[in-house]
């Protein structure tokens, strides 16, 4: 009887202990993940995840060959598909017209339609000039993209309404006849759109809220927020020539703004292609500011309830131009559209698509020299990474759908891209079919690896299947080896290819390791709506393009612009 009860005690001691054990177990584990996603959690076997998916794929080093290198400046007409890639979104009625570039928050869709109910009703008003019907023809195009094109001498239109004057003395000063017809066809401003705990929290150091209380605040680290990129967002621009002026308002390119823009460009976490990616950015709730049109702003729902929009710099009026040394009968059409565009009428039609809401307030900025603003874009590629280098490896699909145009198209694109590098960054280069083959290890792009660069991109042929995670994973993998050695580098991955993934890893597979390591994975689809590769973007905030063979190259060299 005393044995059995000793054994029974026993067992009940053993499971108390058992269970004391599992609490305490329980109880580490817990307090040491208190706080961790559980990204962040299994980031301590990232390394030995990445080593084990890397060991599972075919990689092969393949010879390098040095290519013939273009040392002349980038030529931006070059790249600029022909203008037909961008649509009319109203067409001309008679054979006396002007064409007008428009951009696109007023000749769009919908709430961004407005200018063509305008120019549709020019067109059915029987307008006369010298006693000819006359009627006008709109282009949807952005200002910066427009920009270029008449910068080039690509295509010219007769007229060109962007969102704000900025883009006006850009033209002027590149030597084009430029005549402002008028200073407003529509009111709009440019605003930072910020959450509201963080605005009240910045109103109650700062007193209010500026491009200077923001740029203050960045400095000191107190403000997560992102902006557009200024060589093709009018936003984007203004905020930037806004910034610089905070810093010196006397010389915006001077010693004292530079500085003060590396100060603040340091801290600045997010640089969006487009407002699109901006826009989706904040959905995720990484930033807590953004720039934003008003138009846009007060017609996005979520926008408006959570967030406060404060305007800066210039107005954003949409100012109209003639371009060229047009005949008077052009001339005079111009002037007739502008006239036609103030009726109360198309005012109101105006307000109800979110234009003119913002009427009293006055631009904080005069009108830069286009010369100067050409300068500023140029300070900002130069320091936008705030003298941090770049390393960054291109993952080439080379499956055999690729083959023909698609491959000659990528090759293109690259080779035009390459010039916007950088000689302070470092490149990489693989590619991928079913296996995976590096073809340039990482090096620092001066004129050897540039050589080899531009070798490796010649190199490429189409066959085999698709195998795009195997080829993530090898740069992944590269770039990782690179940091161990340089660990101030910015490291990022941009991937090319037109289909589905059907061969080795997927994306599941990997998406651990892309939000861990929090590598930027910028994509360019061929011809295809490629989810995955969308999705893979999206976890770092990174752009997504679908492009097609007639604008690739165009839109490679505006993406390496922006993040190179």
């Amino acid at each position: 009887m005393t044995i059995a009860r000793k054994g029974k005690a026993f067992v009940v001691l053993g499971t108390i202990a058992v269970a004391v054990f599992v609490l305490v177990y329980l109880g580490i584990s817990l307090t040491s993940n208190l706080g961790k996603t559980q990204t962040e959690v299994t980031s301590e076997d990232a390394a030995k995840k990445l080593d084990k998916i890397y060991k599972n794929i075919s990689v092969t080093a393949a010879e390098q060959i040095k290519g013939q290198i273009d040392l002349d400046p980038v030529a931006v007409g070059d790249s600029l598909p022909d203008i037909s890639k961008f649509p009319i979104s109203v067409a001309n009625t008679t054979d006396s017209f002007v064409e007008i570039f428009s951009s696109t928050e007023k000749s769009g869709t919908g709430i961004d339609g407005w200018l063509n109910e305008v120019a549709t009703d020019f067109n059915n008003a029987n307008m006369v000039v010298n006693g000819k019907p006359v009627s006008v023809k709109i282009r949807n195009i952005a200002s910066g993209t427009a920009t270029d094109y008449i910068r080039s001498g690509k295509y010219v239109p007769d007229a060109f309404t962007p969102s704000n004057e900025f883009w006006g003395e850009m033209v002027k000063a590149h030597g084009i006849d430029t005549q402002l017809v008028s200073k407003r066809l529509v009111g709009n401003v440019a605003g930072i759109v910020s959450t509201k705990t963080k605005y009240d929290e910045l109103v109650e150091k700062y007193g209010s809220i500026n491009v200077k209380t923001v740029t203050d605040a960045i400095v000191n680290n107190e403000l997560a927020m992102g902006y557009t990129d200024p060589f093709a967002s009018s936003t984007g621009l203004n905020f930037l020539v806004a910034a610089l002026r905070t810093f010196d308002s006397s010389d915006l390119l001077g010693e004292k703004a530079v500085q003060g823009f590396e100060r603040f460009q340091a801290n600045v976490p997010f640089i969006a292609s487009t407002t699109l990616q901006m826009r989706d950015a904040a959905k995720s709730g990484m930033l807590d500011a953004f720039i934003l049109e008003y138009q846009t702003y007060v017609n996005v729902a979520d926008l408006k309830s959570g967030y406060v929009f404060t305007p800066f710099g210039v107005r954003h009026d949409s100012p109209l131009y003639a371009l060229g040394d047009l005949p008077q009968e052009k001339l005079d059409i111009i002037g007739k559209f502008a006239v036609f565009v103030e009726q109360e009428k198309y005012q109101s039609l105006a307000e109800e698509k979110g234009f003119n809401g913002l009427n009293d307030y006055n631009s904080e900025l005069d009108v830069v020299d286009g010369s100067l603003l050409s300068s500023a874009q140029k300070l900002w590629k130069e320091k936008k990474d705030g003298n941090k280098p770049i390393a960054a490896v291109f993952v080439s699909d080379v499956s055999g759908s690729m083959n023909g145009e698609p491959l000659n198209r990528l090759k293109e694109s690259l080779l035009t891209g390459q010039k916007y590098l950088g000689r302070d960054n470092s490149i990489g280069f693989v590619s991928y079919s079913s296996n995976v083959s590096i073809n340039l290890p990482i090096g620092k792009y001066d004129t050897n690896q540039q050589s080899m660069f531009v070798g490796a991109i010649n190199s490429l042929q189409a066959g085999g299947g698709t195998a795009t995670f195997d080829g993530i994973v090898v740069a992944m993998k590269m770039l990782q080896d690179e940091l161990a050695d340089n660990p101030d580098i910015k490291p990022l991955i941009f991937v090319l290819s037109d289909g589905e993934t059907n061969e080795g890893h997927s994306l599941k597979d990997i998406r651990g390791l892309v939000e861990t390591y929090k590598i930027p994975v910028y994509t360019i689809g061929y011809n295809a709506d490629i989810q995955a590769l969308q999705s893979i973007s999206n976890i770092n905030e990174a752009a997504s393009i679908n492009a097609d063979t007639d604008d690739v190259v165009y839109k490679i060299a505006n993406l390496l612009n922006v993040q190179m």
